[in-house]
C-alpha cells in the first residue's frame, strides 16, 4: 500500500504537469503559431511539425503517466521531451532552473525513470488490466530509448540558425 501511494503521488505530480505543458503549447498565449515560432527560434524545423508533435507527446504522456496506463512507454515520451528540451532551450545555461538551467527537465526525466521502475501501483489503469509495463528493464527502455528518440528528433530535425542560435 505504501509503494502504491508513492507511485500515485509521483503520477499525479507527474502526469497533470506535462498534460498542461502541452495544452498552453495549444491554447496558451501565441497558441500553435507561437510555439511554432519558438521552435523555429530553438532552430527546431519545421516549427510547425514540431509545436503539434511536442503538444501531442506532453499531453498523451501526461494523460498516460496520470492515469497510469502504458507507464514504461509513457515515461519514454517524458525522457525524449526532457533530453530535446535539455539540449535545445536549456543547454548552455548552466544547472540551476532559476537562470534557465537543464535542472529542472533533468528532474522531470529522473522521476519519469523512477516511475518507470516502480511502476504505476494498484491505482492504476496498467494494473486494472494487468499490463506489467513496468521494472528494471523499462526503466532502462524509458532511459536510453527517450535519449535515443530524442537524439535522433535533433539529428534529423534541429537546423541551427547561422547566428546559433
Amino acid at each position: 500500500m505504501d509503494l502504491d501511494l508513492a507511485a500515485l503521488l509521483l503520477r499525479l505530480a507527474l502526469g497533470p504537469m506535462l498534460l498542461v505543458h502541452g495544452a498552453n503549447k495549444v491554447w496558451g498565449g501565441g497558441g500553435l503559431s507561437g510555439t511554432a515560432g519558438w521552435f523555429e527560434s530553438l532552430g527546431l524545423r519545421p516549427g510547425a511539425l514540431h509545436a503539434r508533435l511536442a503538444a501531442f507527446t506532453e499531453i498523451g504522456a501526461g494523460v498516460l503517466v496520470t492515469v497510469g496506463l502504458l507507464t514504461g512507454p509513457a515515461a519514454a515520451a517524458f525522457v525524449g521531451l526532457m533530453t530535446v528540451a535539455g539540449l535545445t532551450d536549456h543547454r548552455g545555461k548552466g544547472y540551476f532552473v532559476f537562470k534557465g538551467g537543464w535542472e529542472y527537465v533533468l528532474l522531470v526525466a529522473m522521476a519519469a525513470v523512477a516511475l518507470a521502475v516502480l511502476g504505476p501501483g494498484a491505482w492504476s489503469l496498467d494494473a486494472a488490466f494487468g499490463l506489467p509495463l513496468s521494472g528494471v528493464v523499462w526503466g532502462a527502455v524509458a532511459a536510453v530509448g527517450g535519449v535515443l528518440a530524442a537524439l535522433a528528433l535533433l539529428a534529423v530535425f534541429r537546423r541551427p540558425a547561422p547566428d546559433g542560435s
